[in-house]
């Protein structure tokens, strides 16, 4: 009997070990300013790369980049396409998870910029998105404001790095729901 209390006296401290993560999450994201804070914090959350990144605002039914800097004249995402995952996420209001992302039919001419990639500023060989999480912003009313990506880049599966599990996920949709509050996804 002492030892089922001590299992479930640990499960239950494991399972508060992540809610204590994610209000820390959370915490540091609410105090970003702008959305390159937002998501230079956000890369360093789920450990990725900050050309992994990618923040868009939707405006006029075009999903439009805040970030990365050198997508935001490379053009827009219209809702109505078929072929971008952004803008399935947009109108089906769910997050996605792809770890075999190269395999699944998408736009790929975003992937083609070159994007800055360390702290030099030195543009770095394109790779391709290999993994992608992908999640709606959402306003208090559950009205979509754009749409946050993550993904892992590289020129096969195997080195794009490891795969992106349910926790990360998870990490995602609260960095959206966080999003969803900013000023800097309303446009002022």
């Amino acid at each position: 009997m002492q030892r089922e209390k001590q299992q479930s006296g640990q499960r239950s401290s494991a399972a508060a070990a992540p809610a204590r993560d994610l209000a820390a999450i959370q915490h540091r994201l609410v105090t970003a300013g702008t959305p390159e804070q937002f998501c230079s914090i956000l890369s360093k959350i789920l450990r990725v790369r900050q050309d992994e990144v990618a923040l868009l605002q939707l405006e006029n039914n075009l999903l439009r980049f805040l970030f990365p800097d050198e997508l935001k004249t490379a053009g827009s995402i219209p809702l109505s396409s078929t072929s971008a995952i952004a803008a399935h996420t947009a109108t089906t209001r769910k997050v996605e998870l792809f770890n075999n992302f190269a395999k699944i039919k998408h736009a790929s001419i975003f992937e083609t910029v070159r994007l800055a990639n360390n702290e030099e500023g030195e543009q770095q060989r394109p790779a391709t998105i290999q993994k992608l999480m992908s999640a709606p912003v959402l306003d208090d009313e559950g009205d979509v404001l754009g749409v946050i990506q993550i993904c892992r880049k590289g020129f096969d599966a195997n080195s794009a790095g490891l795969d992106f599990t349910l926790d990360d996920l998870q990490q995602l949709e609260l960095a959206a729901q966080t999003a969803g509050k900013a000023g800097f996804m309303r446009g002022s």
